[in-house]
């Protein structure tokens, strides 16, 4: 190994504590880490442990964050742009979070592909630069190029002002959420993302697709940087990535997922996408707290597409060219607002609110006793983040299982493009 190669993969050991992918470098040699939590929760997301996957295909991470890249850069996109967006989707699988990471490919190559996302934006500040707050136009670039941009400039402002909050206009699916607060760890930052995504959820009471599944992200550094405390969920009972997930495994789904246009309960992932079903806000029902989950989605749209100048409700655009996911140009009479849909992005500067390792340390004691806490026979208390950082520290050693669905879509883009398919694909 050289020098250089010996330097990136420290860097990577370092960048891996925060879950931050961006030096991510893998040692094939090294023993499986054996990680202190082994289970399933089925909370929100469902999390699964890799003994699920063992007969797929499995593929190092920084293989498929080659193939990404690759696939990017021949619509266009500058090799730091490329290179940003794979990073993205790479931590979405290192996290576990598969219905965000590769599985989203081929969606954007078929949205680069019929030139409906602008693959070099001009990405710019439009309203308050300088100020603590403002506004920028992702010029209709990928979310994942846009979201980190704009994600670095709310993080500058906390350095100057404290505190650093952007909303941002025009722009497209920006990734797991999760990725953005844990940039700020690496400053000693609080970071906090969200984002207004196609309507795919009914509000309390409903029966119709009118928001969606707006994700809430927040992370918190503590003292050992291996474990922050990570929070990371939509605000519907499951995001929508899950429902494909379904599809592509061929399963059923459970009560509380998803509803029929009739308002009953749906169980097919591919009934749900060709009736228009809706997805179900946390709560699930209004006597367990659906109202709760509505009032959390309503308030990201409004934060990141009302504020800013997006497109909210049921007129944001949709993601994908396919799956039965289709935006409105007018809805009773009201005509689409704005531009692309909408992020919002703030970081907190601790050392402006108390001393940096104080606050670490209380943080390691806020952990401490939450882990302590009596629970049910057999389990325990985790802390927010924790089945991620599971997956993390398997997956960065083990590979990445790959779903033959997604294998398949990785071969159309392979063939139609002509880029290597990673090693572990077969042709």
């Amino acid at each position: 190994m050289t020098d250089s190669s010996s330097t990136k993969v420290a860097l990577g050991v370092a960048a891996a504590v925060l879950g931050c992918a961006l030096y991510r470098q893998k040692n094939p040699t090294a023993a499986p880490t054996k990680p202190t939590i082994n289970h399933k929760w089925k909370a929100g997301m469902e999390y699964t442990t890799d003994a699920d996957v063992d007969q797929q295909s499995r593929v190092m991470s920084d293989d498929l964050d080659a193939f990404a890249v690759a696939m990017f850069q021949h619509f266009g996109v500058t090799e730091e742009h490329a290179k940003m967006a794979a990073d993205v989707l790479g931590l979405a699988n290192l996290r576990g979070v598969d219905s965000h990471g590769i599985a989203r490919l081929f969606t954007y190559y078929e949205l680069l592909k019929e030139k409906k996302i602008n693959p070099t934006p001009n990405i710019r500040e439009i309203r308050g630069e300088g100020r603590s707050v403002g506004t920028i136009d992702g010029d209709n670039g990928l979310g994942l190029i846009v979201g980190p941009v704009a994600n670095r400039i709310a993080m500058e402002k906390a350095e100057v002002h404290g505190s650093g909050f952007v909303s941002v206009c025009n722009t497209n699916h920006f990734g797991i959420a999760g990725y953005y607060p844990i940039e700020a760890l690496k400053r000693d930052m609080i970071g906090m993302a969200m984002t207004n995504t196609t309507k795919l959820v009914a509000p309390c009471f409903g029966v119709e697709r009118m928001l969606g599944t707006n994700p809430i992200a927040i992370a918190f550094p503590s003292s050992d940087p291996a474990a922050p405390i990570v929070i990371d969920m939509a605000t519907s009972v499951v995001a929508y990535g899950k429902v494909e997930e379904y599809k592509r495994s061929s399963k059923t789904m459970p009560d509380g997922y998803c509803i029929t246009p009739e308002g009953q309960p749906e169980h097919s992932p591919v009934d749900m996408q060709q009736r228009a079903g809706s997805l179900l806000t946390i709560g699930a029902t209004r006597k367990l707290g659906q109202h709760k989950g509505y009032c959390l989605s309503a308030m990201v749209d409004i934060l990141c597409a009302v504020l800013s100048g997006a497109n909210w409700g049921p007129f944001c655009p949709p993601f994908s060219l396919r799956g039965g996911v289709n935006a409105e140009t007018t809805y009773k009479g009201k005509e689409r607002p704005g531009k692309g849909i909408g992020h919002f992005f703030g970081a907190y500067k601790i050392e402006d609110f108390r001393d940096v390792d104080e606050f670490k340390s209380e943080i390691d004691d806020w952990i401490s006793v939450f882990r302590s806490t009596d629970a049910e026979p057999g389990k325990a208390v985790m802390i927010p983040g924790d089945p991620e950082l599971v997956m993390y520290k398997k997956r960065v050693v083990e590979g990445i299982p790959i779903k033959p669905a997604v294998e398949e879509k990785m071969r159309i883009i392979s063939s139609e493009i002509g880029i290597a398919l990673p090693v572990g694909i077969a042709l």
